[in-house]
């Protein structure tokens, strides 16, 4: 009895230990509330994508209309240019309408009066052929008077004359003997005017500048005059130290007070031993002449030579024989007079004027008047 309840003791505990294990497993249902906390995480998840989704569509759809609303201002904006050119070119093509209408109407103008120019020439050549020749002595005597007064051209002044009086003598006409006289004696008078080789004039002032250069200065010693007891300047020597101190106070004493007199004719502002300032002053005196010689400015002419004459006196040896012959030929250019005296009006113009009025302008007038008339 006591060998089968000795082995049932093992048993009662190997039941108490079991019944432990199968209490620990009782809590199986867990699983059902993560599931839900999954699904909850889901949905969150679910509705993060889709506010981002929303989002990124509000804002893809607010740049679009951004896109749009710039695509409309750019369009509008190309339409206002193109309206602006439109019209531009609207107003370009009126503006070239009215400018040619006007050149068509000037042209149309221009054709006209040149149509009434042919048919003065076509009457001035039919009533008489010898108002051309009147006409071109007329054109020559004033050209004669413009030479004459102008350029002071005599030559040239009588050369027109003469044509204008062959002119006239082509007509072989005895009612023109008055104003052929008169162009005769404006030939004579003009022959008479006496002739200056001014051309001439001006190769001797040009020499004479180029001359200038060989003229010595007049020589007054000073720079070779040896140190005396009464000499101004100041010794190297240290031994004459007392004489130089002497000098020196004379020296500033002689300069502290100056009197200048005031009374006297001006001097040219040139020192002796400026040679180079005085020789250039010179020659522009002589080319203040040359050029006083074609404008027939003879008061310039002379005053120019005698102020250079006076310089050259006054600072170059006047005992060398290159100073004795360009004064000479100074003194000798001074005597010449570069005036032109020439007569104050020609005897021919009025006579021609007068004569162009007759014949040759009041047919130009008649001749519309005759064509009307036919």
């Amino acid at each position: 009895m006591t060998e089968h309840n000795t082995p049932t003791a093992p048993s009662d505990e190997v039941a108490e230990r079991v019944e432990p294990a199968h209490q620990q497993q009782d809590p199986v249902p867990q699983p059902k509330r993560s599931g839900a906390i999954l699904g909850a995480i889901a949905i969150v998840i679910a509705l993060a994508i889709g506010a981002g989704l929303y989002y990124h569509g509000h804002q893809q759809a607010q740049r679009e209309t951004a896109s749009l609303q710039r695509l409309e201002s750019q369009l509008n904006a190309l339409q206002q240019q193109h309206k602006q050119e439109q019209q531009q070119w609207l107003d370009a093509q009126q503006q070239q309408s009215k400018v040619q209408d006007t050149a068509t109407q000037r042209l149309e103008a221009l054709t006209r009066q040149s149509d009434a120019l042919r048919d003065k020439l076509a009457a001035l050549s039919s009533h008489d052929t010898n108002t051309w020749l009147i006409a071109q002595a007329d054109f020559l005597v004033k050209l004669a008077g413009r030479k004459l007064w102008s350029d002071k051209d005599v030559t040239t002044a009588g050369a027109l004359l003469k044509s204008a009086d062959a002119s006239l003598a082509e007509m072989n006409d005895p009612s023109l003997i008055e104003i052929r006289r008169a162009l005769t004696n404006d030939i004579g008078t003009l022959a008479g005017v006496s002739q200056v080789d001014f051309d001439g004039i001006i190769l001797k002032v040009n020499q004479l500048t180029d001359q200038l250069d060989n003229l010595p200065l007049a020589d007054n010693n000073t720079d070779e005059a040896p140190m005396d007891a009464n000499s101004t300047e100041l010794s190297a020597s240290l031994s004459e130290w007392r004489q130089n101190l002497s000098k020196s106070w004379h020296n500033f004493m002689a300069d502290f007070i100056t009197i200048r007199r005031r009374d006297s004719a001006a001097e040219p502002l040139l020192a002796p031993n400026q040679d180079v300032y005085l020789r250039e002053n010179i020659r522009s005196r002589l080319l203040v002449a040359a050029q006083a010689i074609p404008r027939h400015q003879n008061e310039v002419y002379k005053q120019s030579l005698e102020t250079a004459a006076t310089w050259v006196r006054a600072y170059f040896d006047t005992t060398a024989p290159e100073t004795q012959a360009f004064l000479d030929q100074l003194d000798t250019l001074s005597q010449q007079s570069v005036s032109l005296d020439v007569p104050a009006e020609l005897q021919s113009q009025a006579l021609l004027e007068k004569l162009m009025q007759t014949r040759v302008r009041n047919l130009l007038a008649q001749a519309p008047a005759t064509q009307q008339g036919e």
